[in-house]
């Protein structure tokens, strides 16, 4: 018997006042499964991260997680999630990383890879610490518990980031244009990490850019275009024998896969 997703979007709508950005965008993610969003700037792939992990207030349409559906009160644009502690498991089990990083300036990396776990979940101190620890030394930085931020390269600023998001424990990873923001030697190093943690088995959904990264690492690949879904599948059917002109045009334009 077929198990719910871990993620299941149905007719998703979202709009900034006048913009609609989402026009009914529905995506499922079971277990296991490498989702990536592809498209041009402005066809809401980041868009569905946000309202997924409830960073954006959507206006109508579901979001299920481990097929518990999202309680929502008021509608429309006063449409707002209504249980606060509902809205807490699913961030601590969505965790996203974001195209900028987000570290804590005044922190190290060891306290940035702590901090949620330890002030948001209560969790023990020795615990966490030697979990942040593991983390780093899995992403390849275990040298930088110490230092800060401001102090390291990019790539590993995104590293850490992927850390933080691992120590949550989560059961999927949001990445939100992960390397868009690092010159093509430092994006090698976290597509590396973001390819491990895919050969683990682990739920992904991932807003790229990256066309090699998206072909190499996804189970299903979603390409978006004026906030619908002009065109799903499996990445070699997408990549290899695209049925909408759109896509193919977009593809033309991408970095060859």
């Amino acid at each position: 018997m077929a198990t719910d997703p871990v993620i299941e979007i149905r007719e998703l709508h979202k709009a900034y006042g006048q913009l609609e950005v989402l026009k009914g965008v529905s995506i499922n993610a079971h277990k296991g499964d490498v989702v990536s969003l592809i498209g041009s700037s402005g066809s809401g792939k980041s868009t569905i991260l946000r309202c997924l992990n409830l960073l954006e207030d959507s206006q109508s349409g579901e979001i299920l997680f481990d097929g518990e559906p999202i309680a929502w009160k008021g509608e429309g644009h006063n449409r707002r999630p209504a249980d606060g502690k509902q809205v807490l498991r699913v961030r601590t089990n969505l965790s996203m990383v974001f195209q900028q990083f987000n570290l804590w300036a005044h922190l190290t990396v060891l306290e940035n890879v702590m901090e949620a776990p330890v002030t948001v979940l209560r969790q023990d101190k020795a615990e966490v610490e030697a979990r942040a620890r593991g983390l780093l030394d899995k992403v390849g930085i275990g040298d930088k518990c110490d230092v800060y931020p401001a102090q390291m390269s990019g790539g590993q600023q995104q590293r850490a980031a992927i850390a933080r998001a691992l120590c949550m424990e989560p059961q999927a990873l949001l990445f939100d244009e992960p390397t868009s923001a690092l010159d093509p030697e430092l994006e090698q190093e976290v597509i590396k990490v973001i390819k491990d943690l895919a050969a683990e088995g682990r739920t992904m959904l991932i807003v790229t850019h990256d066309m090699r990264m998206a072909r190499d690492i996804s189970s299903h690949v979603v390409f978006l275009h004026q906030g619908l879904i002009e065109e799903q599948g499996p990445p070699e059917t997408l990549f290899d024998a695209p049925r909408s002109d759109r896509l193919r045009q977009f593809l033309s334009h991408s970095q060859p896969a």
